[in-house]
């Protein structure tokens, strides 16, 4: 290992362990065990070396935004793997994408429309007919806490009918709730409405369990408003080495 890739390793671990005391001390400060929030590291423009560390390191899913990056890493990491890693897929994705996330995704935590949805559970059904995946892909309801159509998501009032659809596909398994607070909102506010919203959609889908909220600046208020997976990239790997462009 290089210099540069040993000092890599030792930053990463170090912010590991300040990221897993943030999330241990808000369980803490929630009344909530520690083992109910797990932490998503976000590594969307992070290099898949940075991946193979936090795998050493004990991580056992990671977040991606887009598709032909994801594919990549995936392509490039799974062989040399010795356990099997959750890849979320956290970004807005267009439907022409689906059949290939299908291939690899363990959940996308960015489904807001019906035709998104179906098209993943095409696409899943192909995968899984073709042996590309053993189970369904499970599936995360983005819900719209704001009125900007840019960042996606399923306005609240839509939110019952387009998890009916997804309990219904035969290659989809409702999760949850995924929801990114508005920008000028104040944490706390924003995720009381979103623990609302989530207790609702159990109240119907039980099953429906996983709440993916929370990032870097704003976990400790998500995990006291029943998070159960914070989706966390700056405060782990540091600002992205690779731009979005």
């Amino acid at each position: 290992m290089t210099a540069g890739a040993t000092a890599r390793a030792a930053e990463l671990a170090e912010r590991l362990a300040a990221v897993t005391a943030r999330i241990e001390a808000a369980c803490a400060a929630a009344g909530r065990a520690p083992g109910e929030v797990r932490l998503l590291p976000v590594t969307k423009f992070h290099p898949a070396t940075d991946i193979a560390i936090l795998y050493d390191l004990g991580c056992r899913a990671f977040g991606e935004s887009r598709e032909q990056e994801a594919t990549a890493k995936v392509t490039e990491l799974t062989p040399g793997l010795s356990e099997p890693v959750a890849w979320h897929m956290i970004g807005r994705l267009q439907r022409n994408k689906a059949k290939a996330v299908a291939r690899w995704a363990h959940t996308v935590q960015s489904v807001d429309s019906e035709r998104l949805a179906a098209a993943l559970d095409a696409a899943a059904r192909s995968a899984l007919d073709a042996g590309e995946r053993s189970a369904p892909l499970r599936v995360l309801l983005q819900v719209s806490l704001d009125t900007d159509p840019g960042r996606g998501g399923v306005a609240p009032a839509d939110l019952p009918a387009l998890a009916d659809r997804i309990a219904a596909a035969p290659a989809l398994e409702l999760a949850g709730l995924m929801a990114i607070p508005p920008l000028d909102a104040e944490p706390d506010s924003a995720f009381a409405r979103l623990e609302t919203l989530h207790t609702r959609l159990r109240g119907t889908h039980p099953g429906a369990s996983e709440l993916s909220a929370g990032m870097s600046g704003d976990l400790e208020s998500a995990v006291a408003h029943g998070s159960t997976c914070v989706r966390v990239g700056t405060a782990l790997l540091g600002t992205r080495p690779i731009t979005s462009g």
